[in-house]
Formats: C-alpha cells, structure tokens, sequence
C-alpha cells in the first residue's frame, strides 16, 4: 500500500513539474537571393521555476550558471562566417563573427565585474570554448546601443548592470556543438536536434550557435515571470555545395527528420514560399498548410508543417520547375560595411559606411569597441569628411588604457534619406610585448564588428521579429509600427609591428655552432698527451714492436 501511494505522488509532482516546464522547437527556411538558403534552428524552453531545482525540461547545469552568478538576461553566440546583410537581408537573431557574450546582472550584485569574470569562466568550461579570455581590458559597458528584451526592473540604470565583449579570433567547431546539444530535453536522439550532424553544419557559408536566457511576463503587471531558454542555430547553404536549387534534408543535413521530440510541446516547420508565383516549385509533401504573415506592409506565404501529426521518417523537399532563374536581390532598407585605411606600421583609420534606402530619416546607434592596442582619437572622429556635423545628436566616449580597458565610442545619428553616411576615426599602432603576441603574429590581429541599433520603420526584407514574442507563431501575424533591430557589422583585420620571431632560433644556432666549435680544440689540448720524437736519430727494432703494440691496444 505504501509503495503505491509512492508512486501516485511521484506521478502528481512529474506531472505538475511537466506543466511548468515547456518545449517548443522550430524550423525556419528561406531562400536568399541569389544562390544561397537559409536555415534557422529555434528551440525554446520555459520554466516556471527561476531557481532550476526542480526543472523538468530546462538544463539545469545552464540553470544553475544563470542563479549562481545572479544573471537577468544573458546573450550567447558563437559564429563562423559573415552574414551579408545587403545581400541577403536581415536574420533572424544577427551576431558578430567569432564569440559574442553579454549579460545583465541583478540589482543585488555589488561587483558586477566580479561576477562577469566568474562567468565568462564557466561558460568557457560549459560549452568548450575561449571565453575564459574575456576581461576588463576586451569588455565595454553599452549606454546605448544595446537594451534588454526581457522583463528587467528598470527603476535603476540597468546600463551599469549591463557587460558586452567579444573574441573576433575564435574558431567555432564541433567541440562547441556538442555540449550546446546536451542542454536540450531530448539532446540529439530526437527531434529537430537530430538534423545538427557536425559534418553537414560546419561546411556551410555560414553557422551561427547561440544561446540565450531572459525573463519573460506571465501576466500583464509582470508580478510573475517565467525564464526562457532559447536555443538558436543559423546556417546558409551554397546550392554551388549542393549542386542544385532543389533541396532537401537529405542534401542539407545528410538524414530526414525522423520526427517530433516526445516531450516539446510544439514542432512546426515554416518555409517562405513567397517566390512560389515567380519561380515555380513544388513541396514535397504537402504543407499542412499555408499562412499569410503581414509584417511592415509586406506580404510573405509560409508553408507550415506540424511535425507531430506524422509519425514517420520524413524528408521534406523543395522542386524547382524553372532552373535557369534566379532570385532577385532586393535591398533592405538599412546595410553598411567597414573597413580599414591606412598604410605603413604607424598610423590607420577604421571606417564605417551606412546606407539609408528608405524615404524617411532614420536614428541610428554606432558603437565602436576598439582594443587597447589599437587606441582611436577621438579628435580625428569625421562624419562625411567633416569634424564637426549635424547629423550627432548624441555621442559617448570611454578612453581606454593599455593593457587594462579598451576604446569605447557610441554615436547617435540621424541618417538622412537615400544616403550613405561616413564614419571615420583614426587610430595608431602599437608595439606589443613578445610575449602578447599570437602564435601567428603574421597572420594579422582582428578587430570585432561595430554594433548598429535603429529602430526600423519597415520590416520589408526581415525574416523575423523574435524580440516580439517568444515564439516565430507569436510574432507571424504581428504589426507594429517601429521594428528595433540589433545589427553586426563585417569584422576588420590589421597588421601591426611584428618582430622577427625567427631571431631566438638564429641566435640560438649560431651560439651552438660557437661553443661547439671552441670546445672541441680545447678538449683536445686538455685531454691528449703531447710527445716529443728525437729529430734524425734511428728507431731501434725493440721500439718499432712496442710502438706497434701500443696501436693495437689503443
């Protein structure tokens, strides 16, 4: 009797933990004009309980990190790749290439410096990657140019709560995949995380893993939160890779989908089909069926496929009729792109180009992280080759300091329409100790992208809003006016003052060749025995035959 009384209330707490906890994945693919196809992974976890004790679904090793250190949000991504944003739009969630870490901790944190290093630490450990070289002197304080998009107390300045730094050198590889994948409910045996086969993933044009944790309001006061866990892949095919513009999960991730994971609430497919009227193609199978998303006055077809009405492998595809077609590529309404000038090993310049298509002005935020060997001046600062202009409406400035904080800029602009403004500061090389430089100095040092904040007027060439809603169905049918937006900009790289790394082995082989050389003469001096022959005497027969003797011996 009591055994079963065990098991009834064991029953009741798994099905009031699977209540609190939620599970929804989704998949999201469209084709990027002209050659290329995106692919964008969204799993997302819920969970009522901020404390991660008793989480059903939600990692509780990443849980744990988030209650350790006090986080309120947190924004992770690790990227291979450059996204190209005035070729193919804009992505779903943007991020810089190599590592991107930044957090906002609680008001109850006294050092946040601290605790930012504690934490960069063990994220280093948890996802196998180089975060552990995040420091005061790679890490700035934002004013403006990135806010939360969680349920933060915003009674305090949460600027100050708020760290942001990047690794522009780091290399994202399978050691990174795989305990990404852990911290999912059914990891990669089932569901959608089945598709993410390292060998397929990492021969694209472009992947991007990320993680990211925010507090979400259950009610309309916010008196009662829940924590969601969202975990996001991009990727972008070449059809050159593929060999074609039919594609399908087979081509793309080597498999098909063998189905839904058994404990996600939700498994849905969406793909943009809005081309299907100027190039032909055909799904197969058969969509369940097809919505109409409006967004910013754009019209955009979505073929959904609720995965948890089929109950067998599937191997979703597309067919196109007209091959020798390709999409044309429309603008979006905002890019840039960035770039270094300069000559020599003594001075050079950083500079940014932002193109305004739209009819109207736009307000822009340009934050620009400079490292500490590479100090900008901010009196050379020119805006459409002029020192002083009218389009800064506001500008922030955080000199850095050698070896100890970077170059911190942050300007607002105001683009007018149909233009392109540029930004141009200066900077000056810097001679780096032996010991500070990489194992392959002469490859060049790299700079992190620039961030670029504006509050979109139009959502025309975006292929989603996720800052809207938790989920891509929450936000198919949304309709606002303003759509803020967080953009990266392309990575730079530079050359600075390289020593001869080849001088230690030279000398060390020339001081070899002189000891060697030196030594042997006096050795033999010191060691032989010098004898003295009579000059034109006779050698008598007894000492030929003991000299003889004395050679054999020897």
């Amino acid at each position: 009797m009591r055994t079963v009384f065990v098991l009834c209330l064991s029953l009741l707490l798994k099905s009031h933990y699977v209540r609190a906890d939620d599970f929804k994945e989704e998949i999201f693919i469209k084709p990027l004009p002209p050659t290329h196809l995106y692919v964008y992974f969204q799993f997302i976890t819920t969970s009522e309980e901020s404390s991660f004790e008793h989480s059903h679904l939600a990692s509780r090793s990443l849980g744990e990190v988030i209650s350790r250190f006090q986080v309120d949000e947190l924004h992770l991504t690790l990227t291979e790749g450059q996204w190209k944003h005035s070729k193919w739009g804009y992505p779903i969630l943007d991020a810089a290439p190599g590592a991107e870490l930044y957090a906002w901790f609680s008001p109850s944190v006294e050092d946040v410096d601290t605790q930012w290093r504690k934490l960069s630490a063990t994220l280093s450990g948890l996802f196998c990657a180089s975060l552990n070289f995040i420091d005061s002197f790679n890490t700035v304080v934002p004013q403006m140019a990135i806010w939360p998009t969680g349920a933060i107390k915003t009674n305090q300045n949460i600027t100050s709560r708020l760290r942001y730094a990047t690794l522009p050198r780091e290399i994202v590889c399978t050691e990174n995949l795989t305990p990404w994948k852990k911290l999912l409910p059914c990891e990669s045996s089932h569901g959608f995380s089945s598709l993410l086969n390292s060998r397929m993933i990492h021969n694209t044009n472009y992947h991007s893993i990320g993680v990211h944790v925010r507090k979400m309001c259950k009610v309309d006061n916010c008196s009662d939160i829940n924590i969601e866990i969202k975990q996001t892949v991009a990727l972008v095919y070449d059809y050159k890779i593929i060999d074609s513009m039919d594609w399908s999960f087979r081509k793309l991730f080597g498999q098909g989908l063998p189905g839904a994971c058994p404990l996600s609430s939700s498994s849905k497919i969406y793909i943009d089909v809005s081309s299907n009227d100027t190039y032909s193609f055909k799904l197969s199978p058969s969509p369940n069926n097809v919505i109409l998303s409006q967004r910013g006055g754009s019209d955009t077809m979505l073929a959904v496929y609720d995965i948890k009405s089929y109950n067998h492998m599937m191997n979703i595809g597309v067919k196109y009729d007209t091959k020798d077609k390709l999409l044309v590529t429309i603008p979006p309404p905002l890019h840039f792109t960035r770039y270094v000038l300069g000559y020599g090993k003594e001075f050079g310049g950083i500079v940014t180009e932002i193109t305004n298509n739209y009819w109207a002005p736009i307000d822009v935020v340009l934050l620009e992280n400079a490292p500490w060997w590479l100090p900008i001046q901010l009196s050379s600062l020119r805006i459409n080759g002029k020192a002083e202009s009218k389009l800064v409406k506001s500008q922030y400035f955080s000199p850095g300091r050698s070896r100890q904080k970077p170059y911190h800029l942050e300007l607002l602009l105001q683009l007018p329409p149909k233009s392109t403004t540029t930004v141009t500061i200066d900077f000056e090389f810097v001679f780096l100790k032996w010991q500070e430089y990489p194992p392959d100095a002469n490859h060049g040092f790299y700079i992190g992208s620039a961030l670029i904040s504006a509050n979109l007027p139009t959502a025309r060439n975006y292929t989603s809003l996720p800052i809207t809603g938790s989920t891509i169905d929450s936000i198919i049918n949304a309709s606002k006016q303003w759509y803020p937006a967080v953009f990266r900009t392309n990575g730079a790289m530079v050359s600075l003052p390289t020593p001869d790394f080849s001088m230690p082995y030279n000398v060390i082989c020339l001081a070899c060749t002189v000891v060697a050389l030196a030594f042997g003469p006096l050795h033999n001096i010191c060691t032989k025995e010098l004898v003295l022959k009579p000059v034109g005497s006779a050698i008598s027969l007894r000492q030929k035959i003991m000299n003889l003797f004395k050679r054999k011996k020897d």
